[in-house]
């Protein structure tokens, strides 16, 4: 699918230009909902007393959204701001992630709706995350997939061990021929060099 596509308005995040590419299907992520069903998340959280104890969960799950969506979606990250002290963040663009925090006096829920029906306009498809049953029931419908906050956890956790596999083969390949002699092939052939 390749065409004219406007963005959606600084409203929401985006940058309201038109852009001619390959046009990705649009992937939006409930933030909060996703980091509350994940021990890999609420282990980040910090509850010392700093003023924003979720700020690691929510970096963690960006960058996990990042390498999720890699070349399968273009992804938005929607927070729930409307009841923290200061709701005031900027919309931001980390790592090809779109993160949004609703307005004060408004849901996360409702930002991802009205995504889901911006993008219906265009048309354009769209994958929405989240667990929260009214959200599933009330963005379902063509061209909207969704998938619960469980599936996402579990896929990111896949990739995650998959990374970690494919870094620790790699560190191994690293190791010089002489790390992987046993001691007496290493005597042996020290002795042949002359050493």
């Amino acid at each position: 699918r390749y065409g004219l596509r406007v963005a959606p308005s600084r409203e929401h995040g985006g940058v309201g230009v038109a852009k001619a590419s390959k046009q990705l299907d649009l992937l939006v992520v409930d933030g909060y909902n996703v980091i509350f069903k994940s021990e890999r998340y609420m282990a980040r959280m910090d509850r010392t007393g700093v003023s924003d104890p979720f700020e690691q969960a929510r970096e963690l799950l960006i960058s996990d959204v990042a390498a999720y969506a890699k070349g399968k979606y273009e992804p938005v990250v929607v927070f729930d701001a409307a009841n923290n002290v200061s709701p005031e963040r900027p919309y931001t663009t980390k790592g090809g992630i779109r993160t949004i925090f609703s307005k004060t006096g408004e849901s996360a829920d409702t930002v991802i709706e009205r995504l889901v029906t911006e993008e219906r306009m265009v048309p354009h498809a769209v994958t929405v995350v989240t667990s929260d049953s009214t959200i599933r029931a009330t963005v379902g419908g063509i061209p909207v997939t969704k998938i619960s906050s469980d599936v996402l956890v579990h896929d990111v956790d896949a990739l995650a061990h998959e990374y970690e596999s494919e870094n620790a083969a790699r560190q191994r390949q690293r190791m010089t021929l002489e790390d992987r002699l046993s001691p007496e092939q290493r005597e042996k052939l020290w002795k042949l060099l002359g050493r």
